[in-house]
């Protein structure tokens, strides 16, 4: 078994005295593991860090073998994702919302949009507004996809002001005002295109996305939120000027979900 395909650095972990197993996400083949022979040598450690483009050749006597990896290096970022936190915790995010995929199932729209959001992560608005299409990708490939496109109520295109937290569909803003307390408010920027999003525009989506992550997909599964993205989230509201915190409840009165680190 042999095939060779673009792929993106998501993490490594020490296997004997000299190897690694690699875990990468591909364009054509999703998120694989692999063993890489001689990973912790100086040649190869540079290569094998989160965030870098390499192409990938996958070999394996069986296809359900783990398999070896050889890898020549396409893009290095690494030292460049190093250079802000936003980068930093924007790698080990994303990384842990690809892991919520099945292994070796192709999600070739996310490893495009995962290559244009690491060109990104030095700006925390356009690192934080990518970030958040990227979960809302994430959580359609899961099966628990929002629809933003229409009202829930009236079927309506116009004035869509909020998000049902029960659906996950938008609803105008006539249909919904009556119940404002109770729903999320839908960022302009999810709402309309070309609109650039604000500090509060991502404050409001970061929670709204952290609540379906946790109601649909962590909570069922009985594991926590990742870290990485509360790191994320408030080293980019930090270079937004947001040092606040955001609120304690969701608009439903359940469980806090804690989005931003105090």
């Amino acid at each position: 078994m042999q095939w060779t395909d673009e792929a993106i650095i998501l993490g490594i972990r020490r296997h004997g005295e000299t190897s690694v197993v690699a875990e990468v996400m591909t364009r054509a083949r999703g998120r694989h593991l692999g063993l890489v022979r001689g990973g912790r040598s100086r040649a190869l450690q540079p290569v094998l860090q989160p965030g870098n483009a390499v192409e990938v050749t996958w070999r394996a006597r069986l296809d359900e073998h783990l398999g070896e990896f050889r890898m020549e290096p396409v893009e290095l970022r690494a030292a460049r994702l190093m250079e802000t936190a936003t980068a930093v915790y924007g790698v080990q995010a994303m990384a842990a919302l690809l892991r919520l995929l099945p292994e070796r199932d192709p999600h070739p729209h996310l490893y495009t949009s995962l290559s244009v959001i690491l060109d990104h992560l030095h700006d925390p608005k356009d690192a934080g507004e990518l970030f958040v299409r990227f979960e809302i990708a994430v959580l359609e490939d899961l099966g628990f996809g929002l629809d933003l496109a229409r009202c829930a109520a009236t079927g309506a295109r116009e004035d869509l002001a909020f998000i049902s937290p029960k659906s996950g569909r938008a609803v105008s803003r006539t249909a919904g005002l009556p119940y404002a307390d109770r729903m999320f408010a839908l960022p302009p920027f999810l709402a309309l295109e070309g609109r650039a999003a604000d500090r509060q525009s991502l404050e409001d989506a970061l929670r709204m996305t952290g609540y379906f992550l946790h109601r649909h997909v962590y909570e069922p599964r009985g594991i926590e939120i990742s870290a990485a993205r509360n790191g994320f989230v408030q080293a980019a509201m930090k270079a937004l000027g947001a040092v606040r915190t955001m609120p304690d409840a969701s608009p439903t009165g359940e469980k806090p979900i804690d989005i931003l680190l105090p």
